[in-house]
């Protein structure tokens, strides 16, 4: 489990999603904003629009800003939701623009936009697994996103193509093509257990990919904790390794 600390100047702005917080210095102060902080100047309809984005990315309509009050330097930190790695991602080195899953947010500087991505393809947006819609990070900060297990991080070579489970995907450039392809074949259909489709990722561009979805881990600890969750092992077996495992019989 990872935690980023962020270092605050006075009257810098950090912004988190609800629930992200672990701890504070002494002088900084939290504020619950409206949409993702990027638009608290503009009127009304400008705040309620980068609301709405953020709902229908499956987010909170609030998110927390924490503000440094006081001199000299101070820090907050905020924690992972899940077992995973926690990647920086520095907005101004990829041309103001990332593409990441909807839940991989975890913060960011202040004015950095948390909108969605609509994928364009009607392919991708009714197979892709993780759903039609996803976020776009905008802006000229840091940024930094969480995802499950163990990240990797692949540059793709112009028309270079790399074919991916879509619930790997944690986040990519904005040059990179996105794609849904039919797995093929009955017996990879039936009985591959890889679902039918997958992720084609066209480049050139750059692509993070996570080892552990979340999705993935949450099915696995449900089979596990439901009556019988050793079934596939016999009953003789499953029975022996629930008595080794401390489970009693």
């Amino acid at each position: 489990m990872q935690l980023v600390e962020i270092e605050l100047d006075p009257q810098e702005t950090a912004i988190a999603e609800a629930g992200a917080f672990m701890y504070m210095d002494e002088g900084i102060q939290m504020e619950t904003i409206f949409g993702d902080g990027s638009q608290q100047r503009g009127g009304f309809m400008n705040k309620l629009w980068g609301a709405g984005k953020r709902l229908l990315t499956g987010e909170s309509l609030f998110m927390t800003a924490y503000t440094h009050m006081g001199h000299g330097k101070a820090r907050v930190a905020f924690a992972s939701p899940y077992p995973g790695k926690i990647i920086p991602i520095d907005l101004m080195a990829y041309n103001g623009k990332i593409i990441c899953q909807k839940d991989a947010f975890l913060c960011a500087a202040k004015g950095v936009s948390v909108g969605i991505e609509f994928q364009r393809k009607l392919g991708t947006g009714l197979f892709g697994g993780e759903g039609f819609i996803m976020q776009k990070l905008e802006g000229d900060g840091m940024a930094f996103c969480h995802a499950g297990g163990h990240i990797m991080k692949r540059t793709l070579r112009p028309g270079e193509v790399l074919r991916v489970d879509t619930g790997c995907i944690v986040a990519y450039t904005q040059t990179i093509d996105y794609d849904i392809q039919f797995v093929g074949g009955i017996k990879n259909t039936l009985f591959g257990g890889e679902g039918v489709f997958f992720a084609t990722l066209k480049g050139p561009g750059e692509v993070w990919l996570q080892t552990l979805p979340i999705s993935r881990l949450a099915s696995r600890i449900l089979s596990y904790g439901s009556p019988g969750g050793r079934k596939e092992e016999g009953g003789i077996l499953g029975g022996l390794g629930n008595l080794l495992d401390g489970d009693g019989m």
